[in-house]
């Protein structure tokens, strides 16, 4: 932590730039990036477009993977423009750096949560931010992910949507010589008092023409719908089956691929026989798959259907040669990483006071060591991409999180430039972080350069899927605690060892796909900074990325007051392929920290909530909440004979999840009958939304806790399908109780907060039912 904010510290020549993020009109953009349309629409700027019966349109760079973050982006809009929310339709944003994610960009800066706190803010602190948004701007990486959509997009859309509303506001100004401030707007019509009216639609092409003045976003009181529950605007289309998910597409022409990589991982194909699988009726080919944005060389087999293409695959007699550097074993990966931890000589992401001393000093230590197993994303949508390469052109519909990343890669695979390329992204079956890499859109766009012109459907099998991904990283941590003689901790040391998925994942896709973007980030650009300043700016993105923070996530920020701390994490490289999972590195680091304070709490014959409350002082958003659940929860209260409560906090995403579950055990398998969810996310657009995130993540974590685990032998990942790698079911689901803490603060994220606190929770709670402490995941007592 010192050594990445050594940059931000000594900057007094540049102190003239400390001045938060920069405005959003930056990203306001003009009205050419929406002017191609079809038809009379006509743009206000490069967000907002009008069509000639009065509809709006707004140009959307978040994809939907379920978060209902369609919905939410419409309503920020149909609430400065004051119409209904249904007048509201998304359309696809382009490629431009304005619909580029500068949120992402700010969360990679490693902040702890008292940076957080209003007024306390560090000047190194406000200017790592001001340096990393540039970033975000200059590079303009269109990403959906990190929980960032609305926090990115709260404020440039509000000021677009206002910015519109004000020049329609001045045409009709000007077209009825009448005062702006005598005019209104309900539901999209301009009115005035003597009876005049107009729709957007009449107005807008005058509006274009007309010069934007100073637009400010309505103010919190004025509020109609941001706010409020409002129904979500995909579930007439997801209920009758009218969206359109990959898996839907249909062209006409259109043949299927199915692919086969090996069966151990980092393996390839040798010698082939496919004359098995050409004798099958409707298979047409078969093609070798070079190694695309971080897959292994694999084969696809064209058929007419995608049965017919799985078919043929199956049929293949292939020698498969081993991965180069061996066979990987999970079993061996996390005694090495158990291993790595206690040695130590990692990276220290925090140190304060001197817990090395403390400790060796202390007349009391508490030690644990938790583990956690390597995790596959199995979104409900099997992976899949539908490319065209036809005349020089390459056409892609896929379900992706990273729109540009596939549109780069797409060019590069094909030998086109990336103007050559068009991404339409379908609705997502569920992303959790997988559709952040590309690997799939490569296979696809090879496959259809050998298919004539005709559009093909690549999809992987879920067994390819389950046995192929780029896993959640195995991870381990030993904690050591100094204690008082009340318990009260006096030293924490926390040194954890994995793999760090942010190198991988910039390895395999953003570097080899976009090389002018990587030459910018790395070694200079075009930036629109003075010289100087440009070094400044490279520089600190380079020491905020390496190593990865997400590593250590939820540890080095961990929020309770313990006067030494020492927290370090070894980041390894085991050859296993990892990404980026829902929530990342809070989604295991939690279940470290909070299992170990309730252990802390045990030693000091203290309440768990008690205990925890004591040390958070200091923070009292983080105790807010956790007041919240537990009064809703009933703490304290008794339960039924054979349950027990278990209690959880956690901060991710600039949002505080506080969960206390009630769980029993029937016979060996863990029952978790009720789960409380408190958060704090800042400002909240739909609350309707908000308590459907919250149970998506209890759900998603819930499954991983109970059942997730990944194993691999002899190169070879055990689990294979739902029968192995297993989900939650409805009749296992416990209920889910939501409740939001009112805040004016800006938005934080929602998508996967409530993802790391339901492991400890549980595990928690079982100690307190069988006196069993479970310090490994999944959760088997």
């Amino acid at each position: 932590m010192k050594r990445r904010m050594l940059l931000l510290s000594g900057l007094g020549a540049a102190g003239a730039l400390l001045v938060g993020w920069l405005p959003p009109r930056s990203r306001l953009g003009r009205g050419e990036l929406l002017a191609d349309a079809a038809g009379d629409d006509v743009a206000l700027n490069g967000w907002i477009r009008i069509t000639p019966d009065g509809r709006v349109q707004l140009a959307c760079p978040k994809s939907e993977m379920g978060q209902g973050v369609h919905t939410a982006l419409a309503m920020l809009v149909a609430e400065e423009l004051d119409v209904a929310l249904v007048s509201v339709q998304l359309i696809e944003a382009g490629h431009d750096t304005i619909y580029g994610n500068v949120a992402m960009f700010v969360g990679a800066l490693p902040t702890r949560p008292e940076d957080n706190q209003p007024g306390l803010e560090t000047t190194r602190v406000r200017f790592g931010r001001w340096m990393l948004a540039k970033l975000g701007r200059e590079f303009g990486i269109n990403a959906t992910g990190g929980s960032s959509s609305i926090a990115d997009l709260w404020e440039p859309l509000r000021l677009a949507a206002a910015t519109a509303r004000g020049q329609l506001l001045g045409a009709a100004s000007l077209h009825w010589k009448l005062p702006v401030a005598d005019l209104t707007i309900t539901n999209g019509v301009i009115r005035h008092a003597s009876g005049l009216s107009e729709h957007f639609g009449e107005l807008a092409t005058f509006a274009a023409r007309t010069p934007p003045a100073t637009a400010t976003p309505k103010p919190r009181h004025d509020w109609r719908l941001i706010g409020k529950a409002a129904p979500r605007t995909d579930v007439a289309a997801k209920s009758d089956g009218s969206a359109r998910f990959g898996l839907d597409v249909r062209l006409a022409g259109m043949v299927y691929a199915a692919v086969r990589h090996a069966p151990a991982l980092g393996g390839s194909p040798g010698a082939v026989d496919d004359r098995a699988a050409l004798q099958l009726p409707g298979v047409e080919r078969v093609l070798r798959l070079a190694s695309f944005a971080g897959s292994t060389p694999a084969l696809a087999v064209i058929g007419r259907s995608t049965w017919h293409a799985q078919r043929g695959a199956d049929a293949l007699q292939v020698d498969w040669r081993a991965r180069p550097a061996g066979p990987l074993d999970s079993h061996a990966i996390l005694r090495d990483l158990e291993a790595a931890a206690r040695s130590g000589g990692g990276f220290v992401f925090h140190e304060q006071g001197d817990a090395s001393a403390a400790l060796q000093g202390a007349a009391k230590v508490h030690e644990a060591v938790y583990r956690a197993p390597y995790l596959a994303h199995a979104t409900m949508e099997p992976i899949n991409c539908t490319a065209q390469v036809r005349d020089g052109r390459v056409e892609l519909w896929l379900p992706t999180q990273v729109p540009r990343m596939a549109r780069a890669l797409a060019a590069q695979v094909a030998g086109v430039n990336e103007d050559a390329v068009t991404v339409h992204v379908t609705l997502l079956g569920g992303g959790f972080g997988r559709r952040l890499d590309v690997d799939f859109v490569g296979q696809a766009v090879r496959v259809a350069m050998a298919t004539g012109g005709r559009p093909v459907q690549l999809v992987w099998s879920r067994e390819e899927d389950i046995g192929h991904d780029f896993y959640r990283p195995a991870g381990v941590a030993v904690l050591r605690a100094a204690l008082a003689s009340d318990g009260t901790p006096l030293a924490l040391s926390i040194r954890s060892a994995g793999d760090a998925p942010a190198p991988r994942w910039l390895e395999r896709t953003l570097a080899p796909q976009n090389a002018a973007l990587a030459t910018a980030l790395v070694a200079g650009g075009d930036l629109d900074l003075p010289a100087p300043l440009q070094s400044v700016l490279r520089a600190t993105a380079g020491a905020l990325l390496t190593p990865d923070k997400s590593a250590s996530e939820g540890l080095f920020d961990q929020p309770y007051a313990v006067p030494h701390q020492h927290v370090e994490h070894v980041a390894t490289h085991s050859g296993v392929p990892v990404g980026f999972w829902r929530s990342v590195g809070h989604s295991h680091n939690a279940f470290f920290k909070e299992s170990f304070i309730d252990e802390l709490a045990h030693a000091a014959g203290a309440d768990p909530l008690a205990y925890r409350l004591g040390l958070l002082a200091h923070l009292p958003r983080h105790a807010a909440v956790l007041r919240l659940a537990a009064e809703k929860a009933g703490w304290g209260q008794p339960l039924a004979a054979g349950r027990a409560r278990g209690v959880a906090l956690h901060e991710s995403f600039d949002g505080i999840v506080a969960e206390v579950v009630e769980v029993s055990l029937q016979g060996k398998t863990v029952r978790v009958h009720r789960v409380v969810c408190a958060v704090d996310c800042g400002t909240v657009v739909n609350p309707g939304i908000v308590a459907q995130q919250m149970e998506s993540g209890v759900i998603f974590g819930l499954t991983a806790a109970l059942y997730g685990r990944i194993d691999i032998e002899n190169g070879i990942v055990k689990q294979r399908n739902f029968p192995d790698y297993a989900l939650l079911t409805l009749a296992q689901s416990p209920a889910i109780e939501t409740h939001i803490v009112a805040s004016e603060r800006h938005p934080g994220g929602v998508g996967e907060v409530a993802v790391p606190p339901i492991a400890p929770a549980v595990a928690n709670a079982l100690f307190a039912l069988t006196g069993q402490r479970l310090r490994d995941l999944p959760l088997m007592p």
